[in-house]
């Protein structure tokens, strides 16, 4: 049985005429009575009484017409469901993202459009430091990631720098150098230079081979005269700052972290903080088919370039308080 059978079949039963139908379908009716005959020698049952001046269903052909109702229904839809989810509408996106990443605004902007624009998209989210995560991506269990700097590059796997912002000082709140301060009356904003915490151990997120912003920072403090002491080397910034806030040593994070583990952390901004930028990166696949990762990496561009427009509207200027912990809009370029 073929679905073109079952057009004709539901244009005669509609019309109560195969000389209609034929008219309405383009057909000959002589071809039409044919198909039809056929359709019912298959089926094995009268789908129609013939009357002088058209046809009547029988009891079988009514069945028939409510299941071919039905099943056109459901072809309806699927065309419909494919159509949407060939421009992305539809479909499921696993998305990945490190600790760092999630605290830029842009990371929950973007899944909250993403919901709101694609409500037929199913999001599996996940965290994951940047070497799972590329890993993932470059397996295909994660369908992109936002995270900083990548760490490798796997053949396949496409990286796109979104936005850019700096890197601020977190010390604990008792340091030495916040209470020298604090009795020298240096304003709270001045920034602090690298070279003043060469005493102290450094909390690092570590990155095999010590690339992006790891390596950054010690090839800064290098170039300042010094090696930096490595208190501990975590794998997520948060614990960064939870070793920050328990005296364990001083750390350097995005300036959109600041204002996390307000209770025991205080952020500077760096006199360094043009030479140590933090980047906040899209991950994917560069052939990935998903028209639904299309519609991601379109979106999360879409709202990047905003923030950029945004920034450059403000001047350039980050508000707000960085010493005390205080919130900050970070730069981006």
């Amino acid at each position: 049985m073929e679905l073109r059978h079952l057009r004709y079949f539901l244009a005669v039963a509609e019309t109560g005429s195969v000389t209609r139908a034929a008219e309405q379908l383009g057909i000959q009716q002589p071809p039409l009575s044919q198909q039809l005959k056929a359709l019912e020698t298959e089926l094995g049952v009268s789908l129609f009484d013939r009357q002088p001046r058209g046809v009547a269903l029988t009891a079988a052909g009514t069945a028939l017409h409510g299941d071919a109702v039905e099943l056109f229904a459901r072809i309806e839809q699927m065309r419909a469901r494919m159509q949407r989810m060939a421009r992305g509408d539809e479909g499921a996106l696993a998305i990945g993202f490190t600790s760092s990443a999630a605290a830029h605004k842009l990371t929950p902007e973007v899944l909250r459009a993403c919901r709101r624009q694609f409500p037929r998209v199913t999001l599996s989210l996940t965290e994951r430091n940047a070497a799972e995560a590329i890993e993932q991506l470059a397996d295909g269990t994660l369908s992109a990631a936002l995270l900083r700097a990548p760490v490798q590059h796997p053949e396949g796997v496409r990286f796109d720098l979104l936005l850019e912002e700096e890197m601020v000082i977190a010390l604990p709140l008792d340091h030495a150098l916040l209470r020298r301060r604090a009795e020298e009356g240096v304003a709270g904003g001045t920034p602090v230079s690298l070279r003043e915490l060469k005493g102290d151990p450094f909390i690092l997120v570590r990155r095999p081979g010590a690339p992006g912003m790891y390596g950054d920072l010690l090839r800064e403090c290098e170039a300042l005269g010094f090696t930096p002491r490595i208190g501990a080397e975590v794998e997520r910034m948060l614990t960064n700052l939870n070793l920050v806030a328990a005296g364990a040593g001083v750390s350097v994070v995005p300036a959109s972290m600041a204002g996390l583990n307000r209770h025991g952390v205080a952020y500077c901004r760096m006199v360094e903080t043009d030479r140590l930028r933090a980047p906040l990166t899209l991950g994917y696949r560069a052939k990935d088919a998903d028209p639904a990762v299309a519609a991601l990496v379109a979106l999360t561009h879409r709202i990047a370039a905003r923030h950029r427009k945004e920034w450059d509207a403000a001047g350039g200027e980050v508000p707000g308080r960085m010493e005390g912990a205080s919130a900050s809009v970070p730069r981006v370029t």
